[in-house]
């Protein structure tokens, strides 16, 4: 049974969390109210997985976080508000070891009920990971220079679409920094992510890279060159008219749980792109973009998976492999160059 510890400086969602994790048949060993207790209970207790709030007295989260992942690595998920600043503090989380995180409900009644299977899901994924893996992946992140490429195409249309979950952001600035200004195709973003911190992901990653990286917004023209997140809670389509390919941001059901869902944006962009598409996809629990690789490349365009060993979770990726739609498994810090691969091949018209 996975042993959990549940921090948080509110009394009320201590107990909330420990009955969602309690009815799901998951192990509360203890509960803390400050940093400071959870890291001493981390240490005496050895949990399996921490549940750690990042606003409390005596010690933060962040702090806690540090600590924990310095004295006894262990997959913790922060639970962040849903706002600008929590999608700071949540990225600063993620940097220093987090594997996940829950955006808690914005009403003050904290309705539980709306992510109980978010929670329990991702303390479940949670299990299966390596918290030394996340620490070594995000102290050295292998970045590199910005990889060149040798392009021949004219008019030919191209485009990347990126699909990623649990430990994506840390995967994406591995990857997205490293292409060119110059690279002749749009550049398409699906990372599971909630709203405001799908806007922080792109703002953070337009700082970091070479090409332009915005959260998509309705109607607006695909240009090469640019990479589209996109927004959390939102699908994003493609569509063309008169030879102009848009972005269509959709408010509809979830599709394989989730939304954005690669799967979606996938079979958009092979029905505007056809074979001219590079598919990529990265750690993440569950199986959207399975099917939406596969669709790219059975159209003809490439696909590529991030290999195991650096992934936070494989699910995604692996899921993926078992169904055939995989081109190319490469490491995360080499898929930049398996990228600018493709996109040459393709300008060569193969």
């Amino acid at each position: 049974m996975t042993r959990v510890l549940v921090v948080d400086d509110s009394a009320f969602m201590r107990i909330a969390i420990s009955n969602v994790l309690k009815k799901a048949g998951i192990e509360v060993v203890d509960t803390a109210k400050n940093g400071k207790e959870a890291l001493e209970k981390t240490l005496k207790l050895k949990p399996d997985i921490v549940t750690l709030d990042i606003n409390m007295p005596v010690m933060d989260g962040l702090t806690a976080l540090k600590l924990i992942m310095e004295k006894k690595p262990t997959p913790v998920i922060m639970l962040s508000a849903l706002t600008k600043e929590g999608a700071r503090e949540t990225f600063e989380a993620l940097k220093l070891g987090a594997v996940d995180f829950i955006a808690k409900p914005s009403s003050l009644t904290y309705d539980l009920t709306t992510i109980e299977n978010e929670i329990i899901s991702k303390i479940e994924a949670a299990t299966n990971t390596n918290p030394n893996l996340i620490r070594f992946q995000n102290l050295r992140k292998f970045k590199g220079s910005v990889v060149r490429g040798r392009w021949k195409c004219k008019d030919r249309d191209l485009c990347v679409l990126i699909g990623s979950s649990t430990g994506g952001p840390s995967a994406l600035e591995q990857i997205i920094p490293r292409l060119p200004s110059d690279i002749p195709a749009a550049v398409f973003v699906v990372q599971h992510m909630p709203p405001s911190f799908t806007t922080y992901l792109a703002e953070r990653l337009n700082l970091q890279s070479e090409i332009e990286v915005k959260e998509a917004e309705n109607n607006e023209k695909v240009k090469k060159g640019v990479a589209y997140i996109a927004p959390g809670s939102y699908h994003m389509k493609l569509r063309r008219a008169l030879g102009v390919t848009r972005i269509k941001v959709i408010d509809s059901k979830p599709v394989n749980a989730v939304k954005p869902s690669v799967d979606v944006t996938a079979e958009s962009v092979v029905s505007i792109y056809g074979g001219n598409v590079i598919g990529v996809i990265l750690t993440g629990m569950g199986n959207d973009g399975a099917f939406g690789m596969r669709k790219i490349k059975d159209a003809g365009g490439a696909t590529i998976a991030s290999s195991e060993d650096t992934c936070v979770v494989f699910g995604m990726p692996k899921a993926a492999i078992e169904i055939g739609a995989v081109t190319s498994v490469k490491p995360v810090y080499e898929i930049a160059e398996e990228i600018v691969h493709f996109v040459e091949v393709k300008c060569s018209g193969n």
